[in-house]
């Protein structure tokens, strides 16, 4: 073979080096009593803070956020209306309801329900009978339901995760990761605000039994709207948090904490930290060009990469530091290449974590090259490709 199998091909980025040397910040000393944790800037991705973030660990109930994620998938796409209803079946009723001692709508059994109410169940009162109920409502069984959850999942780049139930009830083959979650939870903010404002309401009555938002962030005065909390035994209590205090929305993840009180507690000093300590720094304008990547056999060599927009970083504010950027792509790249085609990734790290990950887009096309610009390029892949 004239060229390698696919690699991954890093480059250091000087442009972002020279930029961010005389600009980046230290980052400010910060401790959680949570065994996982990360905070993330909502628009750029930037990770203001992590703690085993990458580690696998039980969701519980944060695991409704994509059974949620599901559900607006389809009435986004026409597919449900809120106005639909789904029965409550025994299955429902038994694992999820009164009498299973979890978190429950109290729905009745063979009763129908709207999915805005139980909709409005699972984020509210994290009903495990309303997950289930939208479970089989959409997918026929929840086992249906759960490959439905884990395509989504693949979809939006959660890469860690395994999801085997709408609830996240124990399962030990169910795991995610802080950063998972966290990316969640930004998806279902950027691409479903019609429904959003459903995780900051208070309370919810159903059966005439009405129960508070468990979130209880959302009475802290810090800017909190949402999103879910979590706790199982084996577990620890959790929660999906996210804030627009200080003019941005930043996403929290927090797990494994002792009890509701330190939950609550290790979460607001968190979002709290992260409101007050970053600033922002503009590295990249829109349309700018972060870096290149070789296209072999193109009518030219290599093609120039820009962002989707600005890329900006938030970095705390205090001493000085610089960080180190990548740019991360599969090679070879072949032509034909289309303008605005997604070909690689921009890392940023922080004392070697990786703390944003933008994706990098061609800024034109390059067609394939002539045979002369073909040979060359196979030429050089061939005395040199293992140098790369």
């Amino acid at each position: 073979m004239l060229f390698k199998k696919t690699l991954t091909h890093i480059s250091v980025i000087g442009a972002i080096l020279a930029c961010l040397i005389s600009s980046a910040l230290a980052q400010v000393e910060f401790e959680s009593r949570a065994k996982f944790a990360i905070l993330m800037d909502y628009e750029s991705g930037t990770v203001l803070y992590q703690k085993n973030a990458d580690e696998p660990m039980e969701p519980a109930s944060m695991a409704k956020l994509m059974t949620i994620a599901v559900v607006f998938e389809r009435l986004k796409s026409g597919q449900l209306e809120l106005s639909d209803e789904f029965f409550i079946s025994e299955k429902a009723w038994r694992e999820g309801g009164a009498s299973s001692g979890g978190s429950t709508m109290f729905a009745e059994l063979n009763s129908k329900v709207s999915v805005e109410n139980l909709v409005k169940s699972v984020i509210i009162q994290s009903g495990n009978d309303a997950s289930i109920a939208l479970a089989e409502g959409i997918g026929g069984t929840e086992d249906s339901f759960v490959r439905v959850m884990n395509e989504l999942a693949a979809d939006i780049g959660l890469e860690n995760s395994n999801f085997e139930n709408s609830t996240g009830l124990p399962d030990e083959n169910m795991l995610v990761t802080a950063r998972d979650l966290a990316n969640l939870g930004r998806y279902i903010i950027k691409n479903f605000p019609e429904y959003y404002d459903i995780f900051a309401q208070e309370a919810f009555e159903w059966n005439g039994i009405n129960q508070r938002n468990r979130n209880t962030l959302l009475d802290d005065g810090i800017g909190v709207d949402g999103l879910k909390t979590g706790h199982t035994e084996a577990s620890g209590y959790g929660i999906v948090a996210s804030t627009t205090e200080g003019g941005r929305r930043l996403v929290a993840v927090l797990h494994g904490m002792e009890s509701m009180s330190e939950r609550r507690e290790e979460a607001r000093k968190l979002i709290t930290w992260g409101t007050r300590t970053f600033e922002k720094l503009e590295t990249f304008k829109d349309g700018e060009i972060v870096g290149e990547v070789g296209v072999y056999g193109g009518e030219i060599p290599k093609v120039g990469l820009i962002g989707d927009g600005a890329i900006d970083l938030y970095v705390p504010k205090g001493s000085r530091r610089c960080l180190n950027a990548r740019i991360v792509y599969q090679g070879p790249i072949m032509p034909p290449v289309d303008r605005g085609q997604y070909l690689a990734d921009l890392h940023v790290y922080c004392d070697e974590n990786l703390i944003q990950k933008t994706p990098l887009y061609a800024v034109e096309t390059v067609e394939q090259g002539d045979l002369v610009r073909q040979a060359t390029d196979a030429l050089k892949e061939l005395t040199l490709g293992w140098l790369n």
